[in-house]
C-alpha cells in the first residue's frame, strides 16, 4: 500500500515538508509506502473550464507542467496527504490550481481513497486552510482521515515546526490513523465488500 503526500509550499524544505515527512516516517513504521511530491515553484496554469479533459481519458489539455503526473500517480495510490502553507488564511494558490485540474480531469484516480488535509503556519489561518483542502475529498467520494487534534503545526522554519511537540505528534497519529484505515479497507475488499455505486448525477440549475 502506498501514500502520496504533496507538498504545497514553494519552498521545497520548508515548514509544510518538515510536517509531511513526520507522517511520511510513520507510514514508514507502519509498512506503507510513502511518496512526499513537491508541487515546485515554478508557474502554474490555472484551470480555464475549457472542458477539454472530458475529450481525454483522465488528463488534463495541458500539459506543461505536473498535473497529469499527479493523476498517474494517484492512479497507483491507496491515500492522500495533501500539505499546504498558510496564505492569508487559505491554502497556497499552487496546490488549488493543481489540485483543481486534477479533480476536474482525473477525479476518478482518487475516488474512494482516504485523504488528509495538513496546514503549515506561523500563527494562524490553518483550519480554514484544513478545511478548504478537505472540500477536495468530500466531493470525490473519499474518506477524511483525522488525527487527535487539527492536522496542524506551527513554526516560522522547519526547526520551529519539529519544536511543536503537539504537532508533531498529530502528524503521527494522523499517519497511524491512515495506515489504520488503509488496512481496514485492504480488509474489506479481500471480503469482496465493493464501494458503493452512486446515482447518475443530477445538474440542478435553480434559474429557470
Amino acid at each position: 500500500m502506498k501514500v502520496l503526500l504533496l507538498n504545497g509550499s514553494p519552498h521545497k524544505n520548508g515548514c509544510t515538508a518538515a510536517a509531511l515527512q513526520e507522517i511520511a516516517d510513520q507510514l514508514e513504521k507502519e509498512s506503507i509506502s510513502a511518496e512526499i511530491l513537491w508541487l515546485g515553484n515554478g508557474p502554474v496554469r490555472d484551470c480555464i473550464a475549457c472542458r477539454k479533459c472530458a475529450e481525454l481519458e483522465n488528463a488534463c489539455i495541458f500539459g506543461d507542467d505536473l498535473v497529469n503526473e499527479l493523476i498517474r500517480k494517484a492512479e497507483k495510490a491507496d491515500g492522500f496527504v495533501f500539505g499546504t502553507p498558510v496564505y492569508y488564511s487559505h491554502p497556497s494558490g499552487r496546490i488549488l490550481s493543481i489540485l483543481d485540474r486534477a479533480f476536474y480531469a482525473g477525479g476518478s484516480a482518487f475516488s474512494f481513497k482516504p485523504g488528509a488535509a495538513v496546514a503549515s503556519a506561523r500563527r494562524a489561518g490553518t483550519t480554514s486552510s484544513v478545511d478548504v483542502l478537505n472540500k477536495y475529498f468530500t466531493i470525490a467520494k473519499m474518506p477524511v482521515v483525522s488525527s487527535s487534534y487539527w492536522n496542524v503545526v506551527h513554526g516560522n522554519t522547519p526547526d520551529e515546526v519539529r519544536q511543536d511537540l503537539e504537532g508533531m505528534q498529530i502528524m503521527r497519529n494522523l499517519g497511524r490513523n491512515m495506515a489504520w484505515l488503509l488496512r481496514c479497507l485492504k480488509c474489506g475488499k479481500e471480503q469482496g465488500i465493493k464501494p458503493p455505486e452512486n446515482e447518475a448525477g443530477f445538474r440542478t440549475n435553480f434559474i429557470r
